[in-house]
């Protein structure tokens, strides 16, 4: 195959099988059965669509983790979960069964969602970043990018539970001294959540090319390489390697729970050239974290919050032992007023430290944090007939903004056709968001009606025990 710097960056040699007996759920417009990928993929439509690719960008992301040749982990098995047509259109819902599709599954180690929606709702009642932190609960380590957006980190990349990787400029070689932050790569701290946890290879990257797809047709007389490969760069394929490095640890120590294996990349991340921010941990260092597969992580973790939990978790033990003693009695009116006794900085601990509380709390913080503070207001004026009438019809999903970085691959090819000619060549905002999000289907009236009023988003239909009783 072409040459291609990624493997040496994270510090491995040759492709020797890595990522053996682990399965990667790439939820993505589709992957095709090229032979890069050996039989190894298994298909799930929800697009209605079919099995395959016509767009080319799940191929290109699955062959960073899976290919013989340009993949991190060539020993895998892709579950190829398709939500998007040949156009890459897609919608909210159809991600969603999507993500129901993997949590049916059994044996899913990885899921790779590079995609980032643009969705103006906190990471805490966002549909999307609570179907994908179920799967989390349920042990499978989800990595999403950071988006393409150098000063901005949307939907899902916000979430302090998932693992978000950003963009890394390997300046076409191995060696990890010329290594930089890519200038697309997205960074930030929403809701005072640091974003991304690290950076992985993303520029100029070499992997799977789908003849005939979307992509090719558009971009193939400067981007393709041969007749079986393509060069790319955006967030997405950086969180495509990333998910490959995720599997070949797993293949190593089959133990490690999602919140271990983030751990362990962090940590064991490599220093990177970050002039503006966004390094997070720094670079994606897989062999040193391979390395490190004899420490006892567990033991470590549990020794530093015992030394250190007085000091990580702001405001009165007294009031969080009420509190939390108040939700697993289940009395509403006592928990509401020991939630109110908790100091300003508890509460918002609380929030932005969403994967250490139980799951009653998170339900809690949800309702009683995040509306009340977002809204600024009471629960009636936070009531979706008036907030996502205003703020999250259709106007606002289908903006030209939110077309040219969807699926965090803003700079496919080169420097060469930006972000201005892949949103007005290929999947302009009239195609992507226009017709697809703001639809009859999608469009204001029934997004923000009152069938999607508050008393149902916290009704029945979707509270949060129906809403992990699907996911986990």
């Amino acid at each position: 195959g072409p040459a291609s710097t990624v493997r040496g960056s994270l510090g491995l040699g040759a492709p020797a099988g890595e990522g053996a007996g682990t399965t990667l759920a790439g939820v993505d417009p589709g992957v095709a059965d090229v032979p890069e990928l050996g039989g190894r993929v298994t298909h799930v439509d929800v697009s209605g669509a079919g099995a395959g690719d016509g767009y080319g960008h799940g191929t290109f992301v699955a062959g960073l983790v899976a290919g013989r040749t340009t993949g991190v982990a060539p020993g895998a098995h892709v579950l190829d979960v398709r939500v998007a047509k040949a156009d890459g259109s897609t919608d909210l819902t159809t991600v969603l069964k999507g993500l129901q599709a993997v949590a049916n599954r059994r044996g899913v180690d990885v899921l790779n969602l590079s995609l980032s929606s643009g969705s103006p709702l906190p990471y805490q009642v966002d549909p999307l970043t609570s179907a994908l932190e179920a799967l989390w609960r349920r042990g499978i380590t989800v990595v999403v990018p950071s988006g393409n957006v150098a000063d901005e980190v949307s939907s899902p990349g916000n979430d302090p539970v998932l693992l978000t990787t950003g963009g890394l400029d390997e300046s076409g070689t191995a060696a990890r001294g010329d290594d930089v932050v890519a200038g697309w790569s997205g960074r930030g701290t929403p809701q005072g959540v640091a974003k991304p946890d690290l950076v992985a290879p993303g520029a100029h990257l070499v992997s799977l090319r789908v003849s005939g797809s979307t992509i090719d047709r558009t971009y193939g007389g400067t981007a393709a390489i041969g007749e079986s490969y393509f060069r790319g760069s955006g967030t997405s394929f950086a969180a495509g390697v990333t998910s490959g490095a995720v599997a070949a640890l797993l293949a190593e120590r089959p133990e490690l729970s999602p919140d271990a294996v983030k751990t362990l990349l962090t940590s064991s991340a490599y220093d990177v050239s970050a002039p503006s921010g966004g390094a997070g941990a720094g670079g994606l260092d897989l062999a040193n974290a391979l390395r490190a597969k004899g420490k006892d992580d567990k033991d470590e973790k549990d020794d530093k919050d015992e030394k250190g939990k007085s000091d990580r978790i702001p405001g009165n033990d007294g009031d969080w032992a009420a509190f939390l003693d108040a939700l697993e009695a289940g009395n509403a009116a006592l928990a509401a007023s020991s939630w109110s006794k908790l100091s300003p900085a508890a509460r918002n601990w609380a929030a932005s430290s969403w994967s250490d509380l139980s799951f009653e709390a998170r339900n809690w913080a949800a309702r009683n944090w995040a509306a009340r503070n977002w809204a600024g207001g009471t629960d009636d004026e936070w009531a979706a007939r008036n907030w996502a009438a205003r703020n999250w019809a259709a106007r606002n999903w289908a903006d030209a903004e939110f077309a040219a970085s969807s699926w965090s691959a803003r700079n496919w090819a080169a420097s060469s056709w930006s972000a201005r000619n892949w949103a007005t060549d290929g999947w302009a905002a009239r195609n992507w968001a226009a017709r697809n999000w703001a639809d009859s289907e999608w469009a204001a009236r029934n997004w923000a009606d009152s069938e999607w009023a508050a008393r149902n988003w916290a009704g029945s239909e979707w509270a949060a025990r129906n809403w992990a009783g699907l996911f986990g």
